[in-house]
């Protein structure tokens, strides 16, 4: 299966002192939607094809799924397993097969990348110690090949967004 994280665009600051639920509603900026848009042209011409898009209920997640959704064949649902660090929750969401774009945010998804690259290779977390070493800028792409398991799966392309700004 092919699995592709994907960071939500460029979205709006958050307000000073402002709580969670302002952090939840928080919406792309127009330039965010330009820019993602050229992501998914990008990944169009690469024959990106979807067959489901998971998505964290946050606004600029849901709006970055809505732009993606233009790669889609199948469904997009909402998990909030993507909305906190990554753990076996989110993993049994994931089907074994196809090709899933898992639309989240940081420094959740550099945690799941590092966990279904090297699984649980340094003993206790490995999650925490390579939390911040793959870096997915907004509206970046990783592509991963295998197994969505722990140390089940390979690096295809680490695709920042200013790859697909030509």
């Amino acid at each position: 299966m092919e699995l592709f994280l994907v960071r939500h665009a460029l979205a709006e600051p958050l307000p000073e002192g402002a709580g969670e639920e302002a952090d939840d509603a928080r919406a792309l900026t127009p330039k965010g939607v330009r820019r993602f848009r050229k992501v998914v042209k990008g990944l169009s011409a690469l024959g990106v094809e979807l067959d489901l898009i998971l998505t964290s209920p946050k606004r600029r997640a849901l709006e970055t799924a809505e732009l993606l959704s233009d790669l889609l064949s199948g469904e997009t649902r909402v998990t909030p397993h993507l909305a906190e660090p990554p753990g076996e929750a989110l993993l049994a969401e994931i089907p074994q097969e196809g090709r899933v774009a898992l639309v989240g945010h940081e420094p959740y998804l550099s945690a799941l990348l590092g966990w279904l690259l090297f699984g649980d290779l340094l003993g206790g977390s490995v999650r925490e110690a390579l939390e911040g070493r793959f870096v997915l800028k907004k509206g970046g792409v990783a592509w991963l090949e295998g197994t969505p398991r722990p140390g089940g799966m390979a690096l295809k392309a680490l695709l920042p967004p200013k790859v697909f700004r030509i």
